[in-house]
């Protein structure tokens, strides 16, 4: 027997909300259970461990950005600033109310030397991703250098998210972040030397 649609849902905003601002490790179960308002029981019951509830939150959370980013990709008619939508969509997934200061991905990946397989899985299906958006944008831009690029962006964005981490302050406020204003900038380099 599965759980209620939005019993799950208050699982999952409370396994992301943890997780993701206090840490994996650092988050016990008992913590999620408390702030989701559910018993033991009833989190096991969809979620046979801490890295399966791990896991559909990342898998929620990367249906979430891919949203944000198609969203950023039709806002453009221009291949160039297609594939640069990337860029605006991590400035506008940052605001969203689940939005983080930093990337859940990179900080799970992080959290572990040894993933566990559906942890692990739920990270590569990130990149995976990540990589074929940015190949699949890049092939009207730069052809037969499109898997260079995309290769090249996913470093870039990989970098502004990593800052994030480094320096959280820099990111507040109105405005896009420096970090992300320059990311923009190196991947429009990158953009028209591939071209």
């Amino acid at each position: 027997m599965g759980l209620r649609a939005d019993t799950e849902e208050r699982i999952l905003d409370a396994a992301e909300d943890l997780f993701f601002t206090r840490g994996i490790s650092a988050t016990p179960i008992d913590a999620v259970i408390a702030r989701a308002g559910v018993s033991a029981a009833t989190l096991y019951r969809g979620f046979a461990s801490k890295e399966a509830l791990l896991a559909a939150a990342l898998e929620r959370r990367q249906a979430a950005w891919i949203d944000v980013w198609d969203d950023a990709i039709a806002r453009h008619d221009d291949p160039v600033e297609q594939l640069l939508a990337v860029f605006d969509a991590l400035e506008r997934f940052r605001d969203k109310p689940r939005g983080s200061r930093w990337c859940a991905f990179l900080g799970s990946a992080a959290e572990y030397a040894d993933a566990p397989s559906e942890v692990a899985a739920a990270v590569r299906a990130d990149t995976d991703a990540m990589r074929s958006r940015l190949r699949r944008l890049a092939a009207p831009v730069a052809s037969a250098r499109a898997e260079e690029l995309a290769e090249q962006l996913l470093l870039v964005v990989t970098g502004d998210l990593a800052m994030r981490l480094r320096e959280p302050g820099r990111e507040s406020g109105a405005e896009p972040s420096r970090g992300t204003a320059d990311a923009r900038a190196i991947a429009a380099l990158l953009v028209a030397a591939a071209r």
